[in-house]
């Protein structure tokens, strides 16, 4: 029988860090491997020439819009597996019209993320970074600064979870050692669902105002825009802790940096709007934020993401049941 043919449109560079021997060896036991010859990402000219005789493709960041044009150039493709979270900036209303079979290997990149999201709510507790600083500058423990930058502990504190995503219910799983009280808001979970997840199902404003951490996961839409508004802001609690390792739209920037020239809080921020933050935006010099640059996820090691959309290849030629299929509807609601 012959074997499917999967092209792998990510560059040759990115090798190493997408993908372990083992995704190579699973890969070509089941498909005839195509490579796209050049060190970065296919560019849409290269694409079109790459998936003239493919079956599936392979993508990751960096890789060119599969429009209609691309698709018109490949008329065996069945089948696309992203290494990342949105695709939304990959495919188009031609893909769809297609019928095409997504997956998405977000789920692997997730945990990555809520990872560093725990580590970030570790560290923001206890005022590492400012109180880093004080140490630097001559100072230690009896001094003004310690007494403003108080350092505290997660355990069984109230952790505040804005959006029950892929990695927002990640963190969840990485809270339990801690005895938290999680509180959580997501529209699109039911009580009985967030009884399962053994969280507290809250209204925003009022998780805002109870949560010692709040941790944001949602997706960028035209709901979430802003929902850290100036007027919900100000309902977070002194000494409360607001990490954003989703998307830098969901906050007010504005209206964040206003509350953080008060003293009230202390921010830890992966992402920001925009991004990066302008060479003189107060996020970057004022002590109780540190902006990180969109690092959150794997960055020195992916091989996650490429065994899974491995297995996502493996799974659809088999004709089994995909990981994490991405369908039109499940897109418009979450990126």
């Amino acid at each position: 029988m012959k074997k499917p043919v999967v092209a792998v449109a990510i560059g040759k560079e990115h090798y190493p860090r997408m993908f372990s021997q083992q995704a190579w060896d699973t890969l070509e036991s089941f498909a005839e491997v195509i490579h796209h010859p050049a060190q970065e990402p296919a560019e849409k000219d290269e694409l079109i020439h790459l998936l003239k005789d493919a079956d599936a493709v392979i993508t990751s960041w960096g890789v060119a819009q599969l429009d209609a044009e691309v698709l018109e150039a490949a008329p065996k493709l069945k089948a696309m597996a992203h290494m990342g979270s949105s695709v939304k900036r990959f495919v188009s209303d031609a893909f769809w019209e297609r019928g095409l079979h997504l997956t998405s290997a977000g789920i692997a990149l997730a945990q990555t993320v809520a990872e560093t999201s725990v580590g970030m709510m570790l560290v923001g507790m206890k005022r590492i970074w400012p109180l880093g600083q004080h140490v630097r500058d001559g100072g230690w423990r009896d001094s003004p600064v310690w007494e403003r930058w108080i350092s505290r502990e997660l355990f069984r504190k109230r952790v505040g979870i804005i959006g029950a995503s892929n990695v927002g219910r990640h963190v969840i799983k990485l809270l339990e050692p801690y005895e938290t009280t999680v509180l959580l808001y997501d529209p699109y979970v039911s009580e009985k669902e967030a009884a399962e997840l053994g969280v507290v199902k809250m209204e925003l404003d009022e998780l805002l105002m109870e949560a010692d951490v709040v941790s944001l996961h949602a997706p960028s839409t035209p709901a979430t825009y802003r929902m850290l508004s100036a007027e919900r802001l100000a309902l977070m609690k002194d000494n409360a802790l607001i990490v954003n390792t989703a998307r830098g739209t969901l906050i007010d920037e504005q209206a964040l940096i206003k509350e953080l020239r008060k003293d009230r809080f202390f921010a830890f921020l992966d992402v920001t709007d925009p991004e990066p933050p302008a060479p003189d935006s107060p996020l970057r010099t004022l002590p109780n934020v540190v902006v990180t640059p969109h690092i959150a996820g794997c960055i020195e090691n992916c091989n996650q993401l490429g065994e899974l959309a491995v297995e996502e290849m493996r799974r659809f030629f088999a004709g089994e049941p995909a990981v994490y299929q991405i369908t039109k509807e499940i897109l418009e609601r979450i990126a």
